[in-house]
């Protein structure tokens, strides 16, 4: 390694040992990562993953004059990062004398006198437990080697315990093997030195890892097997069926074989049975299950025992009115859902004109309310915004790498106040001091976002699945692109399903999808054709042609009834919306935690719909109107030229304009559109003795002048903002 000067290959304590002949570079990976003067200057196929080849040179130069502090030998990389501690070390001597290497931030180093230590009450018993990974002793000392939970009272671990630990999990689920905590002890071991790679878990990666899971366990185990072709023969719809122990699954037997009539009676096996008898539970056991396994007619219902539900919630309130399917919400919001409803419901109910103008005004008003709350929600976020500043440069030609390459860049902070810079191919930069180019630059990034394979669908847009994007780790950047888009005065989504917002809000399991939600047309053709059956021999039929893809999902399970469909549809509704894309939602759920947003969205999730559900209002007359704060000592309505900006914006929204109301936003705000955040400063109007209006865009202020005729005033409207 040209940094440590060491031939070792150990991933684990130094990263990734890489050898470029072309250049003559072998280099350790947390070598490079942790070293003082070198930064990620290129794209992250460029060089080192995004080090420049010459930057590495650099500061093998520099490090060349420093004396390693440990090995007393030339090429120290690292330096502690205390004031006034003047301590170099090459990686892995670091790593010998007990140094802390935070991988996080800006991947500060601590050298064995100043590194960060774990606090210690004096009440804690000092002694021995057991690291609940190796399972070995572990003392309750303040050392290196051992680290203690922030969450868990007695939970210890050996620190090379949890570094493995650490390295298998990945960020989705590294967490406290003793409570399940994850934020909290992320973050403290972090802080303690301890590397977590940003991808998925190693046993998630191996491909196929799961497939033994899709294969039903098929073997009879009673004692005495009746079936001539064997135990393991199994005849779906005839006595040979197998079927399993309803409690454990892990056992079979032939219907024949336990004079079972057929696959609906209940069985449990020898091993099950005894443990209920023990317990006392058997018969009350076996009395609710058959109990729910029958419905109000008294007919056989094929539904198992509900699981336990989240707690009930009252008919008014918001979670309630947002877990309705979406063809609810649609009727409830929208006066075109009669549309959306099946044709002998539509004849049913025939609104008038004048009703469904009424119910459209309702829902623009209620929708309009909501994101104004959003607003305020949003300002409260943006307390956490500094005023140090972090510049992106982007390509103008190739926005989305450049704010992909920007985002995932080591001093990228979300809390630090974002500057755009747009360059050309030539990357001549355009000097801008308006807030223009980060308007335009979040408009643009989440255009690319709703057109990109990452969602699918044609109007609301739900997660599809990209496995290049989630090895990438794309999901987690477009949830954290969104997050701070929000915060930072960019454009909100507007393309989010119901289904996806109820997922990141509730959580997946608590989501029950609808037909609507399945983008790939070959799915919903399948299911479309099994919801119709309209006899058991059509259903079993439409099921057989499709038996590949329900195998696959694993939904593929005897009917030997019409009513199956209905159970057999929400299953592969579930699979193909939800449980389909259980990690790239993972991911970009973490990605919307960025400055807290996910947070909230769960805290008011039916005020935080109205921005990730519908499209933003469009821009009238009277919403740019009232956008503008007139300043003026006397009454707003006897300001000289008021009429006239009402007359005009009024004239723009009917065409009989050059110009577009768009056209002056961007003209007084640098943005064609109103942020979810809005503006700061609040755009105000001025009238003075002028010659022609001036858009400040540093303080959102439009001075427009004072003229003797609306003609006037409209031809010097249109003259300025058309050629500016």
């Amino acid at each position: 390694c040209v940094l440590c000067g060491r031939t070792d290959d150990c991933p684990e304590k130094y990263g990734e040992k890489r050898t470029y002949v072309e250049y003559n570079l072998t280099v350790h990976y947390y070598c490079l990562l942790m070293s003082s003067g070198i930064w990620q200057r290129g794209e992250e196929d460029e060089g080192v993953d995004g080090f420049l080849i010459t930057d590495i040179r650099k500061e093998v130069k520099r490090a060349a004059k420093l004396k390693c502090n440990i090995c007393k030998k030339k090429g120290a990389s690292i330096g502690c990062v205390a004031p006034k501690c003047k301590r170099s070390y090459h990686f892995p001597c670091g790593l010998q004398r007990e140094c802390i290497f935070q991988f996080m931030e800006d991947f500060r180093s601590y050298c064995w006198e100043h590194r960060p230590v774990q606090e210690f009450m004096d009440k804690e018993p000092r002694g021995a437990s057991q690291c609940t990974i190796c399972l070995d002793l572990v003392e309750h000392l303040p050392v290196y080697t051992v680290l203690k939970s922030p969450c868990c009272k007695n939970a210890w671990f050996h620190r090379e315990c949890l570094q493995y630990q650490a390295l298998s999990a990945g960020i989705f689920f590294f967490r406290c093997t003793v409570c399940n905590n994850k934020d909290k002890f992320q973050k403290e071991m972090l802080r303690m030195g301890i590397h977590i790679p940003e991808r998925d878990a190693s046993w998630e990666l191996e491909e196929n890892a799961y497939q033994d899971l899709l294969h039903c366990y098929q073997h009879c185990d009673v004692k005495r097997c009746l079936c001539k072709k064997g135990r393991d023969y199994n005849e779906p719809d005839s006595k040979w069926e197998i079927q399993r122990c309803q409690y454990c699954g892990s056992r079979g037997t032939h219907l024949a074989c336990s004079s079972l009539k057929s696959w609906e009676q209940n069985w449990e096996c020898m091993e099950c049975r005894s443990i209920f008898a023990k317990s006392g539970k058997y018969s009350k056991r076996k009395k609710r299950t058959l109990a729910a396994s029958e419905n109000s007619n008294g007919t056989p219902c094929l539904l198992e025992e509900p699981p336990p539900k989240s707690p009930r919630q009252s008919s008014g309130s918001p979670r309630s009115f947002l877990l309705q399917s979406p063809k609810m919400m649609c009727q409830n919001l929208s006066p075109c859902s009669q549309l959306e409803q099946p044709a002998s419901n539509r004849v049913t109910v025939s609104p008038s004109p004048v009703m469904s103008n009424w119910n459209w005004s309702l829902r623009h008003k209620y929708l309009r309310q909501q994101r104004k709350e959003v607003c305020n929600i949003l300002k409260e976020l943006k307390v956490q915004i500094q005023t140090k500043t972090t510049r992106l440069n982007i390509n103008a030609e190739n926005i989305w790498s450049s704010a992909l390459k920007g985002f995932r860049q080591r001093i990228f902070s979300p809390t630090n106040t974002i500057e755009v810079n747009f360059s050309n191919c030539k990357n001549r930069s355009k000097t801008n001091t308006s807030s223009a180019s980060k308007h335009h630059f979040f408009q643009v990034i989440m255009l690319h976002l709703q057109n990109s394979s990452l969602f699918e669908g044609s109007f609301g847009k739900n997660l599809s699945l990209d496995f290049q994007a989630l090895k990438e780790n794309l999901y987690f950047e477009v949830g954290k692109m969104i997050a701070v888009s929000l915060v930072h005065g960019g454009p909100p989504p507007g393309f989010f399903s119901k289904t996806l917002f109820k997922c990141l809000v509730y959580g997946p399991e608590n989501v029950k999808p609808a037909l609507e939600d399945v983008a790939d047309v070959d799915v919903a053709q399948t299911i479309k054709t099994i919801k119709c059956a309209n006899s058991l021999s059509s259903l079993q039929s439409a099921l057989q042609d499709c038996c590949e893809f329900l195998t696959a999902a694993g939904c593929l399970r005897p009917v030997t009834a019409l009513c199956d469909k209905n159970m057999l549809v929400n299953d592969i509704l579930i699979y193909h919306v939800i449980k389909r894309i259980t990690l790239p939602l993972e991911s970009f759920r973490q990605g919307l935690k960025t400055l807290g947003v996910l947070e909230k969205m769960q805290t008011h999730p039916d005020v935080f719909s109205s921005i990730f559900c519908y499209k933003p209002e469009r821009l009238s007359a009277e919403t740019v109107y009232n956008l503008f704060t007139i300043h003026s000592s006397s009454d707003v309505n006897k300001v000289e030229g008021a009429d006239f900006w009402m007359g005009y914006l009024q004239d723009v929204e009917s065409g009989d304009s050059v110009v577009t109301l768009e056209d002056i936003l961007l003209f007084v705000t640098g943005s064609s559109y109103i942020p979810a955040i809005g503006f700061d400063p609040e755009p105000t109007i001025k009238f003075l003795h002028i010659r022609y209006p001036i858009g400040n865009r540093l303080l959102n202020c439009l001075e427009l002048p004072r003229t003797k005729t609306y003609q006037q005033f409209k031809n010097k409207m249109e003259l300025t903002i058309r050629n500016t």
